[in-house]
């Protein structure tokens, strides 16, 4: 039913049709659709609107996020968007409902405060000044305006002080500190001793009929994986490289001359001015001309922007905004730029973000490079957008050739494409040409494994796309006693010398717990060595982690009489520990610094749970829906 469905795809009315779907996404976009609409709100946070954009921005922002932290590890599922939106839908709700409280609080960040935290990250310094290029890439490569950078920074320090007012709000009591130092600087004197595996390992005999009694009974875990040979064919853009025409070269070398990056560039200073809110027009005329007039007294430009600029981003760097060749800036500002000489202030100048004051700080003129110079780098170029395009045109053909297509064997050869073949490849396959994912998941997967399709054709990325067909389906099966006689074997050696050392370690401390034996008197039989330990503390570093942990973890021992257990350590050895005595701790027995420690670690802890108690109150008092 299925090939009959893909076949019928393929006739002209679906075309028709499916034209139409891909002509609306282009024009109005997919979130029209996901999203309900671009202007419709996808949540209210007591009657705040969650916008689509808003949840797509967050959306891509965890994007990026999972890209930079998982690197190569990345599955292409988690960057799906339904999957992180509901995810990224609760972050914002949150955000909101702490901004509202702020706003309640009367929580604000001056101007001057945010362009000093701008000014002051080093993302945005070039040799350790604040570089407005800089800046303004960082910005437009995260998907950030300055305005839209500047307000969800601003909401951040809010947040940030709504965090530290929480946490600040709570201290702990002397009973607290006292309390709690009873259990921090509480030490234990222990004794323990250690019983190596490695002679009960040796000790273990295993007979022919111990292994294959361990065969039978294990069957279930001597199953081969279930794996797939696959055929498939591939495309790169390396099998769409061609010579590129000379005149081409040519042509693009005259590009290249006409771009801005050999077009006199100017570096550009600015004042700029925004009216206020509450700012009348009479007032805000009087501060434009309080600047002209400190200019024309001769006061430095950079000290009257570092004054009165309300473009903080540049206003802590004397107004400077880097070097434009024409296009960086509104029309209106280069247009006056390229009218200005060189040290001159302009008449002001009207853009959308307001009255702008300029001046030329350097103009330079940039010297083009030979044809011969960039011949290289323009024929690689060249070459690529135009292997590019015909690889995508030859992706197209190959969806729509390998969509109704019984095997890849007519793909391949109208696309003139080779049928390669893989090595058996199992669901957790890590090595190989196909080892991907997306991969994987396509070639288990009903359509291709068990109703014999060929796949979709995947991008695998760096330009390769594939598509797969099963050619062959292995599933498990029970591997022969031979192959797995020496696995078999060593399980069961370390399963019995296990337990052959815990009867060893459970006797010891029997005899440990009634007084039969004394520690030293057990290490002697043993022919082993034991160690004490006076006045540990929980952080020590002398025991042996699984010592010190068990050593904690056991009762204070009573009338005098130690405690005593056995823990098993992470190298399969037993440690038997004897806990002979427990003191408390004391508050005074800790010097200034771990005092001050101590209550700053009661402090955070408490501040943390008020924080979440407060997040939790919020949102139980919110009026939240989601539309």
């Amino acid at each position: 039913m299925l090939q009959d469905i893909r076949k019928t795809t393929q006739g002209t009315a679906a075309k028709v049709v499916i034209g139409l779907i891909v002509i609306s996404f282009a024009l109005f976009g997919i979130e029209s659709i996901l999203l309900g609409g671009g202007g419709g709100a996808v949540a209210e946070v007591n009657g705040e609107a969650v916008t689509p954009m808003e949840l797509q921005q967050a959306v891509d922002t965890q994007r990026r996020q999972l890209i930079a932290m998982m690197g190569d590890n990345l599955d292409p599922a988690m960057l799906d968007d339904q999957r992180i939106s509901a995810q990224a839908l609760e972050g914002i709700v949150s955000r909101k409902l702490l901004m509202q409280s702020a706003r309640d609080m009367g929580l604000t960040v001056s101007e001057a405060e945010l362009g000093a935290v701008i000014a002051g990250m080093e993302q945005f310094q070039l040799d350790g000044n604040f570089s407005p290029e800089m800046y303004k890439s960082l910005l437009a490569s995260a998907g950030f305006t300055p305005a839209s950078f500047k307000s969800a920074l601003r909401d951040d320090l809010i947040l940030g002080q709504v965090r530290a007012g929480l946490a600040g709000s709570d201290f702990a009591t002397p009973a607290e500190l006292a309390l709690t130092a009873r259990v921090v600087a509480e030490q234990r004197d222990v004794r323990y001793l250690t019983l190596p595996l490695a002679p009960y390992l040796d000790a273990v005999e295993v007979s022919e009929e111990d292994l294959e009694a361990f065969y039978r009974e294990n069957e279930a875990s001597f199953m081969t994986p279930e794996s797939v040979v696959l055929d498939y064919v591939e495309l790169t853009l390396d099998d769409f490289r061609e010579p590129v025409e000379e005149a081409a070269i040519e042509e693009e070398y005259r590009i290249q001359l006409d771009s801005y990056q050999y077009q006199t560039e100017n570096r550009v200073s600015h004042i700029l001015l925004q009216r206020g809110s509450d700012e009348s027009e009479a007032d805000f005329a009087a501060r434009i001309a309080t600047v002209q007039d400190e200019l024309a007294a001769g006061k430095s430009f950079a000290d009257v922007a570092a004054e009165r600029s309300d473009d903080v981003g540049s206003a802590g760097n004397g107004g400077d905004l880097g070097f434009s060749a024409g296009d960086a800036f509104p029309p209106e500002m280069e247009e006056a730029v390229a009218a200005l000489e060189v040290d001159t202030v302009s008449a002001p100048v009207e853009t959308d973000a307001g009255t702008h004051i300029l001046m030329v700080t350097e103009r330079r003129d940039s010297e083009a490079p030979s044809l011969a110079e960039l011949r290289p780098e323009l024929e690689a170029g060249l070459q690529e957008r135009e292997a590019r395009v015909a690889l995508l045109l030859a992706v197209e053909e190959l969806r729509d050739i390998a969509f109704t297509a019984d095997s890849l064997r007519a793909p391949a050869q109208e696309l003139g494409l080779e049928v390669l073949r893989t090595e058996p490849m199992t669901r957790e396959q890590r090595d190989g040409p196909l080892a991907e994912p997306s991969v994987l998941r396509a070639a288990f997967s009903e359509d291709v494994l068990e109703l014999g399709h060929n796949s979709e054709v995947l991008e695998l990325g760096g330009d390769r796309f594939v598509a797969v067909h099963v050619h062959e389906h292995n599933k498990p099966t029970l591997e022969p006693l031979d192959a797995v006689r020496e696995e078999i074997a060593r399980s069961i050696t370390r399963e019995r010398a296990r337990e052959a050392l815990e009867s060893a370690a459970a006797e010891a401390v029997a005899e440990l717990t009634t007084g039969e034996q004394s520690i030293e008197a057990l290490a002697a039989r043993e022919n082993v060595e034991w160690q004490v330990e006076l006045g540990a503390q929980r952080d020590s570093r002398v025991l042996p982690p699984a010592v010190l942990q068990r050593a904690f973890s056991l009762p204070a021992p009573g009338d005098d009489k130690p405690v005593a257990d056995y823990v098993i350590d992470a190298s399969g050895d037993a440690r038997v520990v004897q806990l002979v005595r427990v003191q408390a701790g004391a508050l005074a027995s800790l010097d200034a610094e771990q005092q001050r420690g101590l209550r700053q670690r009661i402090g955070s802890e408490f501040g943390a749970l008020l924080q979440v108690e407060h997040e939790q109150g919020l949102r139980a008092a919110a009026d939240i829906s989601v539309l």
